[in-house]
């Protein structure tokens, strides 16, 4: 009797113990590809932040004429240093510097000590890897190449170094992947969850209330962007900024005319034959919008729309992907929400008198968050790909800006030069292939019904 009450007993800590992170934790674990690709995404994230001193032609620490200094991490461009000998003071500039010529007490360069942007003079025109790369000295005289200042991946046209353009370039396809995912999570969160929840036979209003705010859509939609198309467009043609400011202007006439027609429909929605209550459709409004998104060619869209925009920017960019990417997101929200939201602890929340809002977004949201989060994952690795392919096609990214996809397009220039396909094509395969693991391997995790 004492040992079925001591099996009891433990039975009910270890149900009580069990914590669903942990469970999800110790299954991904599991999945040796994508717990290896979680590590590598760690480092390659650390590369991300760190580019800046990772691959800088500044030095990390100089000492020059008594003067300490800290380039690379300094907010200013210049110092003033006064020669303790003759007393005159010279100004330098630090990113035109030639640090490596320059008679120093002491230096630390970073471990890749070239700027991604700058020429390297002395190996121009498609510097190979395994080739000879030649030095200029401070005393004006050409020599090997130091294994110190060595370009380990070649150079480019312009004698740029290529693992200084990678190194780099790996912030940048980063900042786009997570930015646009984070624009299209939002919205596919928001729009999943109002479609799944809500559906079609749950949400009511009154009849003059309704078909007065969907004219009102239009009406909206036409003050607000119609009418408005060709400052849009110009504002698009002009710069990022500007037409930033005219979207926001738009999307603030669209919000006013709209809850002008809200509140006119409540007052219409008060006449006698258009009191009658009528669902609102909220579920097939959603469902028809991701439909007809799906049924665009959306690299053609993002082409398009990158194309018409008179100044590349990294902001037009992750605004296209993000706001064409949410689809899968919201389809996938949707569905997890048709399923939680016949729970017990939803009805119990609204039995307990919880407002609409606060059970989707604080009790359903969490618990039908897995799906969404692996569509996420995958969503990155989709974005990356999207931006290397217009940065290849060079309607992309602005220009100076080194990315994956910009070292690939200068390949094209060079067929010979097969470092900067070989090398930027693995980058971006590797980081593919990592996001894809690790959505997989979060999709079998957080299904507790997928035991290993």
């Amino acid at each position: 009797m004492a040992e079925e009450t001591e099996q009891h007993t433990t039975a009910i800590i270890t149900k009580a113990d069990f914590s669903f992170k942990k469970y999800a934790w110790e299954q991904f674990k599991k999945n040796k590809a994508a717990y290896y690709s979680y590590k590598l995404l760690v480092l390659l994230a650390v590369i991300a932040i760190l580019s800046p001193i990772l691959a800088t032609d500044q030095p990390l620490y100089c000492k020059y004429k008594g003067v300490t200094m800290f380039p690379a991490f300094s907010f200013s461009n210049n110092c003033a240093v006064k020669d303790p000998k003759t007393g005159e003071i010279e100004n330098i500039q630090y990113d035109i510097a030639d640090w490596k010529k320059m008679d120093v007490e002491s230096i630390v360069f970073a471990p890749v000590a070239y700027d991604p942007k700058k020429t390297d003079y002395d190996n121009i025109d498609y510097v190979s890897p395994g080739s000879k790369q030649g030095f200029t000295n401070k005393d004006g005289q050409t020599i090997p190449m130091p294994t110190r200042f060595r370009h380990w991946l070649g150079t480019g046209k312009s004698g740029e170094d290529v693992l200084s353009g990678l190194i780099n370039g790996t912030r940048i396809s980063f900042s786009i992947g997570i930015l646009s995912m984070s624009i299209a999570g939002f919205l596919g969160l928001v729009l999943g969850a109002m479609a799944g929840y809500f559906g079609d036979k749950k949400l009511q209003t009154t009849r003059g209330s309704f078909w007065t705010f969907v004219i009102g859509l239009v009406f909206a939609y036409y003050y607000g962007f119609s009418v408005r198309a060709y400052s849009i467009s110009d504002g698009a043609a002009t710069s990022t900024a500007a037409m930033l400011q005219q979207l926001c202007i738009s999307f603030f006439i669209f919000v006013i005319v709209a809850a002008l027609f809200y509140w006119l429909g409540k007052a219409i929605g008060k006449i006698p034959f258009l009191h009658t209550l009528v669902y609102i459709p909220v579920d097939s409004i959603i469902s028809r919008i991701i439909e007809i998104l799906i049924s665009m060619p959306l690299l053609i869209l993002i082409i398009s729309v990158a194309a018409i925009a008179k100044e590349k920017s990294l902001i037009n960019i992750i605004i296209i992907i993000g706001l064409t990417g949410w689809t899968s997101i919201a389809r996938f929200t949707r569905a997890e929400f048709l399923r939680v939201s016949n729970l017990e602890y939803i009805q119990a929340a609204k039995s307990m008198g919880f407002k609409e809002f606060r059970i989707v977004f604080k009790h359903a949201l969490p618990n039908a968050l897995a799906p969404a989060l692996v569509a996420i994952a995958f969503g990155v690795a989709s974005a990356i790909l999207t931006e290397s392919a217009l940065s290849f096609l060079g309607i992309g990214v602005p220009p100076g800006t080194v990315t994956w996809g910009s070292l690939l397009n200068a390949g094209r220039e060079q067929y010979s030069a097969w470092w900067l396909v070989i090398f930027p094509g693995l980058a971006i395969f590797i980081t593919v292939t990592i996001y894809n693991l690790l959505g997989e391997g979060l999709r079998d995790a957080l299904d507790p019904r997928l035991k290993k």
